[in-house]
């Protein structure tokens, strides 16, 4: 997929990704250094890379981005930022604690699979930030994790879940989740929909309380 999931499927109507970045060509160069990481890797990226990509010059880059890690941290912040709000969005949506899982599975998913190149810099390149951005992105995933764990929680009071152990739960619900930007092919038999639909329905049998 090219121009770091500019066309990501379905979701692609929905939210433009980048159009916070501006001006132009600092959302351009972004654009190369998020297909460049997610092709070469963020150490063997360098920012001439990313210029070329951009079609711009190596001056040009450091106009908007003082050093390589600045872009990095940009990008990884705005997926963070992104995933928490997909997180909060369904938390605190309509429905009961097993409605409101599922849509959170499913629209987490649906976004790491349909923003598959994007999802697999701002999840697996996290080694790379600085020690302080690394601390900022680690706190926006620990609160991913709590609204997870808020949704299992719930479900538990109410009876629908079965879940001895919700931390445990939360990180397992969350890593498969994740996941799915490893493995995901545009040219695969299921689209973002699918893959999303299923992970709700795998997980909702994982924590679902058994019958009587």
């Amino acid at each position: 997929m090219s121009a770091a999931d500019q066309t990501a499927g379905p979701e692609a109507d929905e939210d433009k990704p980048w159009d916070e970045v501006t001006p132009e060509a600092a959302r351009k160069l972004l654009v190369a250094a998020v297909e460049a990481f997610a092709e070469r890797g963020y150490h063997a990226t360098t920012t001439r890379d990313i210029a070329g990509r951009a079609g711009m010059s190596p001056a040009a880059l450091y106009i908007h981005y003082k050093t390589k890690e600045e872009l990095l941290h940009r990008i990884s912040r705005i997926g963070h930022d992104k995933a928490l709000e997909i997180l909060n969005a369904a938390y605190d949506g309509p429905g009961a604690p097993t409605e409101r899982l599922a849509d959170a599975v499913r629209s987490f998913v649906r976004w790491h699979a349909g923003r598959h190149t994007t999802a697999r810099v701002v999840q697996y390149e996290l080694e790379a930030l600085s020690d302080a951005h690394r601390t900022e992105i680690f706190g926006l995933r620990r609160q991913s994790d709590a609204v997870v764990r808020r949704i299992l929680e719930e479900g538990v009071e109410a009876g629908e879940f079965d879940v001895p152990d919700v931390p445990g739960t939360a990180v397992a619900v969350l890593s498969l989740c994740i996941d799915v930007a490893r493995w995901f092919n545009t040219q695969g038999r299921r689209t973002p929909d699918e893959v999303g639909a299923l992970y709700a329905d795998l997980v909702g049998r994982m924590v679902s309380a058994q019958k009587k």
